[in-house]
């Protein structure tokens, strides 16, 4: 009799360690089929991920570019205005030496002329007091002679 319920109760623990290890297989089969699908999942969602993150780099440098054209077309257009401010103030001062150079020129002539005048005037002076000089000299000798 021991021998029997020795066996039955073998029997019964055989029986729930098999049931019990089929539950383990279906619920690691369970488990493994969840993975596959929690992989396939975060793949394609890491693949939206890169497309969304090429777009963006992509937007980034099309917006990157229009700045810089942008910046290009800026600086040539102040490089331009640069150029034709210097060449305006060239304009000018050439004007500007052109009108002192007429002016010393003119300033020049009535200087020449005046001193001319001057001289002239300075010379006949100088011919009248040496004639009255003369004169008055010649006054006095003839008034020393008599």
């Amino acid at each position: 009799m021991k021998k029997v319920i020795l066996s039955a109760v073998m029997m019964v623990a055989l029986s729930t360690s098999f049931v019990s290890c089929r539950d383990a297989a279906d619920k690691a089969k369970e488990a493994t089929e969840a993975t596959e699908d929690a992989m396939e999942n975060t793949g394609d969602e890491l693949k939206e991920m890169g497309e969304d993150a090429a777009n963006k780099a992509d937007e980034i440098g099309t917006d990157m570019k229009d700045a810089g054209d942008k910046a290009i077309e800026g600086t040539k257009e102040m490089g331009e205005d640069a150029a034709n401010k210097v060449k305006e103030a060239g304009t000018e001062v050439k004007e500007a030496g052109t009108k002192a150079v007429d002016g010393a020129k003119e300033l020049g002539t009535k200087t020449v002329d005046g001193a001319k005048e001057l001289g002239t005037k300075a010379v006949d002076g100088a011919k009248a007091a040496g004639t009255e000089i003369k004169t008055s000299a010649e006054e006095a000798a003839a008034k020393i002679k008599q």
